[in-house]
């Protein structure tokens, strides 16, 4: 780590600040540009601190940038993963509020609802199957506590950024019909995105780490060493198998997962 203690603090604090004043921050990767990965998780544990302090609850984890083309356009070699808390789920067929929002985004992704504890090191693609209650759909919607742009250069917010950033997270729908994970072909599991009865993305789930269970694996051994692990009743994001689309206040998403249902939501 490069940055000290009370740095990481300072920049919990202000991405705390951030999401409620609904003003992101400048990129931390220009005001510290030696700030490493693991210097941007502790800022991440720092504002989870904050959070659960603030009396949230911890319900879940996501995981981000899992296709391999996300992973090159950052210049990383595996995900990245963030927080989920108990007032980030929105109802299926509901509105969600523009809002609460800066810059939303939808993407498409498959939830695992746990029935078993997970913890590494040495979980499996089969430990995480076993351990599954349930595979749901679901949209998780992403936002940037953290410019996206420098207003000044032009410079695009790099993984660090993303990372102090909860990964990006900041809400999810879950929705369509619920299945055991031996029930169907998790890799073949296919969606089409529509934002105001437009396909905008379409995508199979294999694009997650060529199976989505292989994420909550990788999940739960990269959070071994913190001595944390995943709890029966969590929800984990799996990751997304379509680009971002930006939401706008108007919009309505539906996402059709042929024979696992649909999703649709209105944000107003």
């Amino acid at each position: 780590m490069t940055l000290d203690p009370e740095l990481v603090e300072d920049a919990a604090a202000r991405l705390d600040e951030a999401e409620r004043t609904l003003t992101p921050i400048p990129q931390l990767s220009l005001q510290y540009p030696d700030m490493t990965i693991e210097d941007a998780y502790a800022v991440q544990r720092a504002w989870t601190e904050r959070k659960l302090a603030a009396g949230r609850e911890l319900r879940g984890r996501k995981i981000g940038l899992t296709s391999r083309a996300m992973q090159q356009a950052v210049s990383i070699t595996e995900p990245d993963y963030g927080a989920i808390y108990d007032d980030m789920f929105f109802a299926d067929s509901g509105v969600v509020p523009a809002g609460r929002f800066i810059r939303p985004r939808v993407e498409v992704e498959l939830a695992f609802v746990l029935a078993e504890p997970l913890s590494g090191p040495g979980v499996t693609i089969y430990d995480v199957l076993d351990a599954t209650r349930y595979v749901t759909p679901a949209l998780e919607i992403l936002d940037a506590r953290v410019q996206m742009s420098d207003p000044a250069t032009g410079h695009l917010r790099t993984i660090v950024d993303t990372i102090s950033d909860n990964a990006a997270d900041a809400g999810l729908v879950l929705g369509g019909r619920a299945v055991r994970p031996d029930e169907v072909d998790l890799r073949w599991v296919s969606a089409l995105l529509y934002r105001n009865e437009t396909i905008e993305e379409s995508g199979v789930a294999a694009a997650v780490l060529n199976h989505p269970a292989n994420g909550v694996a990788w999940l739960a051994n990269k959070l071994a060493p913190y001595k944390v692990g995943l709890d029966p009743g969590q929800v984990i994001l799996a990751g997304s198998f379509t680009r971002p689309v930006f939401a706008r206040s108007g919009d309505t998403f539906h996402a059709d997962y042929g024979p696992l249902g649909a999703i649709t939501c209105r944000f107003a």
